[in-house]
């Protein structure tokens, strides 16, 4: 089992910055890839970015140039700095772990609001 704790949300305006943290604990050495996701109101949970344990990223059409995902293996912490939010930001961000066996875990999520 993997357990996730998600930090760093909050209230920013339009056309500020937040970093969103997640720390993992338990059997981290099954993690093969950690990613982020988010859910907004009356809409679909959908991927922001995720970082394999190689360091290759990936991210959504939406938050590219904006967001950064990175980790620091020595913490289990995984980062996501977000940089010139809007208003479509604004949601639960859940942090996720997928482990080698194919197995998803996910943290309780922080909510991100940008005010207009």
């Amino acid at each position: 089992q993997v357990q996730l704790v998600e930090s760093g949300g909050g209230l920013v305006q339009a056309g500020g910055s937040l970093r969103l943290s997640c720390a993992a604990s338990g059997s981290i050495f099954s993690i093969n890839a950690m990613g982020w996701y988010r859910q907004a109101p009356g809409k679909q949970r959908e991927l922001v970015a995720t970082i394999t344990s190689g360091g290759s990223t990936n991210y959504a059409d939406s938050v590219k140039g904006r967001f950064t995902i990175s980790r620091d293996n020595a913490k289990n912490t995984v980062y996501l700095q977000m940089n010139s939010l809007n208003s479509e930001d604004t949601a639960v961000y859940y942090c996720n772990a997928e482990g080698l066996s194919g197995s998803s875990f996910w943290g309780q999520g922080t909510l991100v609001t940008v005010s207009s």
